[in-house]
């Protein structure tokens, strides 16, 4: 693929990005009440999609956003550079797909699952009709996408009806393949770290799961393709030997090696993630730029989301002010 082909790409991806909602919002935002906060969010690049004053309104908004200024970047390029970018979208349908199953498996209506969504390459039709679907075998019915890295692997995990755990892990462990071999194929070497990284954090949110569950590590639960991560030092986080950790001193997840609770983990390796994404954004002839953008959009697309809950149902301010600054 042509390293020179993303400069329009990326000419427009850094004029949004200038665009984006300052940390001063966010700061501000943590105490607010509710309508103070949507008139704070009116007032940001979200204005424009703000149709009500309720939080269904809210997540409306921040949806629509992520549709044009996210959604829309696959078709600002062709070729092999659209593959690349879809690429990092299709990840979005990965954790679509998983907050889908753990909403049903928690009991959460489908109002209340939508609310965590973020953008992606799914139809909002058949988003729609997911949520509506009462179990993972509905969900995987529904998922008839012949080319969706994801539909063959929902349909083979749910057939074997494994626990919650296990089904995502079969999710990650085709997704990540895929994406790797994809990332690799493209010449893309900034996006197959980044896939290789992330491998890494789920594989330790993982042994942080199965600790905490007492269950014993098995292969099932590895996802191949990380850098730093082992099945070795996988299986003995998940067996309580946190000390094991230390092994990744002087590696990109060398901020995990003190964290004890899955809480603190999952906040270390979003900081380690997005940094590494930022690390993208030195790339200006390949896709890097639009590694870090979108996932910079999503976080910020998040952090709005869960700071309307915080003011919709006025919870404490440090219920979410470790999540959110």
């Amino acid at each position: 693929m042509s390293r020179g082909g993303f400069a329009y790409l990326n000419a427009r991806l850094r004029a949004r990005r200038s665009q984006m909602v300052p940390e001063s919002f966010f700061q501000q935002a943590v105490s607010q009440s509710f309508p103070d906060f949507v008139r704070s969010l009116a007032d940001t690049v979200y204005g424009p999609d703000m149709v009500g004053e309720g939080l269904a309104d809210v997540d409306r908004a921040v949806a629509n956003h992520l549709r044009r200024t996210v959604g829309d970047l696959p078709g600002l390029v062709t070729g092999p550079m659209r593959e690349a970018v879809n690429l990092l979208l299709l990840q979005a349908d990965l954790t679509n797909l998983k907050t889908i199953l753990r909403g049903k498996a928690a009991g959460l209506s489908p109002e209340e699952i939508k609310g965590k969504l973020l953008g992606g390459t799914l139809p909002e039709a058949l988003v729609n009709a997911m949520l509506q679907a009462p179990d993972a075998a509905s969900v995987a019915q529904l998922l008839q996408l012949p080319t969706h890295p994801l539909a063959k692997a929902l349909r083979n995990a749910a057939a074997g009806n494994p626990d919650p755990l296990a089904l995502e892990v079969a999710l990650d462990r085709d997704f990540y393949a895929y994406s790797l071999e994809k990332a690799r194929r493209l010449r893309e070497p900034v996006l197959a770290s980044y896939f290789a990284l992330q491998v890494d954090a789920i594989n330790l949110a993982t042994a942080f799961k199965l600790q905490a569950l007492g269950v014993l590590p098995s292969e099932t639960y590895f996802v191949p393709g990380g850098s730093h991560v082992t099945p070795v030092l996988f299986n003995r986080v998940a067996t309580g030997d946190f000390g094991a950790m230390e092994a990744l001193s002087g590696t990109p997840l060398a901020g995990v090696v003190g964290v004890r609770s899955l809480g603190d983990l999952e906040r270390a390796l979003r900081q380690i993630l997005l940094h590494k994404a930022a690390q993208g954004g030195k790339d200006t002839l390949g896709a890097g730029l639009a590694l870090d953008y979108i996932r910079r959009k999503e976080w910020e697309a998040s952090r709005i989301r869960l700071l309307a809950r915080r003011a919709y149902f006025n919870l404490p301010v440090e219920a979410v002010a470790k999540e959110v600054t």
